[in-house]
């Protein structure tokens, strides 16, 4: 039998915070893993496994998912105060996070930054503990059809971030995308522009490749000025008291509506195996941007856009355990350690897991609620005293941020080779920089191209090459039509735009063409 019942419900949330003296010190844990960039909570609960084993499995849960969930918030950080995302789901975090750093807003940013991530998470831990029986079943019905269309989704902000030069933004794309086909062939497993590097087999690693085209690009251009902000001294200000934490806190409030709305694209995206939250963070953006009234605010240090950002990405943490319960599939490498850890403790998932252990798996959501509601009071006070990070000079600032990109490129997969990755990628994302190539799209190349060419090669193999089997899911013929009316909308806002701008002098005070 499911568990149902607002009595069970409030024994199990009781439960969750007699394990708060696991909780907490999770929580800081993964908000200190998620800061180093880099790390990543998979990483660390392999280095902790045989920790968790000796715990009862209630306990171990409790500790994994608070690691799990901080580790996301924790992430953010770096991505908004020196560029440089751990991971592929910050990488959307860095578009208007490090550009409101640059304008002084550091402080603001961060507080945008926990409490999307809290809220979020927070939400879509309540939907996914509310609809868990519906949402389990969803991950059986999405199929490689339907997944191309969603990349296609999150591809499309290629395009809408070109809008200042459109050629030159589409060429960035494009060689983002060829430089995300570096690797084996997925159907074939034929090298394909490796060069002879066997480092290169599995694709251009990932975290090197971001690291070097947004942090290092960007501490080759510190070089050129004193401090991260462009104005040390408005910084200064901006810095010394809560102001800016409750400015962050009140935009977020103020926009509640895009918060809610992009975590929930996170739990949706985050059900589907293998989907994660690169994907995930990409796609609300790009739709954030598309529906928001100031568009070309998204990329300048929006508040909008980095709400978007950090609730998608932490509302994936509560829908990669929902096909890992409901039919023992992971939907992602920290839940695949989880499941190491379940079936050790003898808990069968899938199905059954509902009608013999429903305290258990309604138990994780639980413990998981617990965490963000515990990371509310340990997070929000941080922004003020890490924001200050604005305030150092870029010629002590720099060297660190160096440094920090050798450790970064080493800590996923150990390779030497992968240093090297990092330093042409930074090269690359300088020359970007400088010649007005915008990095963010030979970024978003890098990271989804390989994961559409899997998802459409795989749907063109079941169809054996026939095109019409992408239009053979209904689920699919769904999703083309919103996509088709995404493109019609943002075309009809460009055209309102330029029709406001010929309009006269009036008009152009009000709109700013991106």
């Amino acid at each position: 039998m499911m568990l149902s019942g607002w009595e069970n419900y409030g024994t199990l949330l009781i439960a969750s915070f007699t394990h708060l003296w696991i909780i907490i010190p999770a929580v800081v844990l993964g908000i200190l893993v998620g800061a180093i960039p880099g790390f990543s909570a998979q990483n660390t609960l392999l280095i902790l496994l045989p920790l968790t084993l000796v715990m009862d499995i209630d306990t171990s849960m409790a500790f994994m998912v608070s690691v799990y969930c901080a580790s996301h918030m924790g992430a953010g950080i770096p991505a908004i105060l020196i560029n440089m995302p751990g991971t592929g789901g910050h990488a959307a975090t860095c578009l208007d996070g490090f550009a409101m750093t640059k304008q002084g807003r550091s402080q603001e940013a961060l507080a945008i930054s926990a409490f999307a991530s809290v809220v979020g998470g927070l939400f879509t831990t309540i939907l996914a503990i509310a609809f868990l029986p519906f949402l389990s079943r969803m991950g059986l019905y999405l199929h490689s059809v339907d997944m191309v269309v969603i990349m296609v989704f999150g591809l499309c902000l290629i395009a809408m971030i070109a809008t200042d030069d459109l050629v030159k933004g589409l060429i960035a794309g494009f060689f983002g995308l060829l430089m995300g086909v570096v690797g084996t062939d997925f159907i074939y497993g034929t090298p394909r522009a490796t060069f002879g590097f066997i480092e290169l087999y599995e694709g251009v690693p990932l975290v090197p490749a971001l690291i070097g085209l947004l942090a290092i690009s960007e501490a080759l251009v510190m070089f050129e000025r004193e401090s991260v902000a462009l104005s040390s001294e408005e910084a200064r200000q901006k810095v010394s008291g809560w102001t800016g934490t409750f400015e962050g806190i009140h935009q977020c409030i103020r926009q509640w509506w895009i918060l809610a709305w992009t975590s929930f694209i996170g739990l949706l995206i985050g059900i589907v195996p293998g989907a994660g939250a690169s994907i995930a963070s990409f796609v609300a953006y790009a739709q954030a941007r598309l529906f928001s009234s100031d568009p070309q605010s998204f990329g300048r240090g929006s508040p909008a856009g980095l709400i978007a950002a950090e609730s998608s990405n932490n509302g994936v943490t509560s829908g990669t355990l929902v096909p890992l319960l409901a039919i023992g599939v992971p939907g992602g490498t920290t839940a695949a350690v989880m499941a190491v850890v379940l079936q050790y403790n003898g808990v069968l998932l899938g199905p059954r897991l509902f009608t013999d252990r429903p305290e258990t798996a309604y138990g994780i959501f639980f413990s998981m609620l617990a965490a963000y509601i515990v990371m509310v009071f340990l997070v929000l006070p941080l922004a003020r005293y890490v924001g200050t990070i604005v305030l150092v000079p870029t010629r002590v600032l720099v060297p660190l941020i160096l440094s920090l990109t050798v450790v970064a490129s080493l800590a996923n997969r150990g390779y030497v080779f992968d240093i090297y990755v990092a330093l042409v990628f930074g090269v690359i994302g300088y020359i970007c920089r400088r010649t007005g190539y915008n990095v963010i799209a030979v970024l978003i190349g890098v990271l989804l191209g390989p994961l559409f060419e899997q998802y459409l090669l795989r749907s063109l193999r079941l169809g054996q090459g026939d095109l019409q089997i992408l239009f053979s899911s209904s689920i699919g013929n769904t999703l083309w039509g919103l996509l088709v009316l995404s493109l019609a909308l943002q075309w009809w806002k460009g055209r309102r735009m330029r029709r406001a701008l010929r309009n006269g002098p009036a008009a152009k005070e009000t709109i700013n063409p991106y």
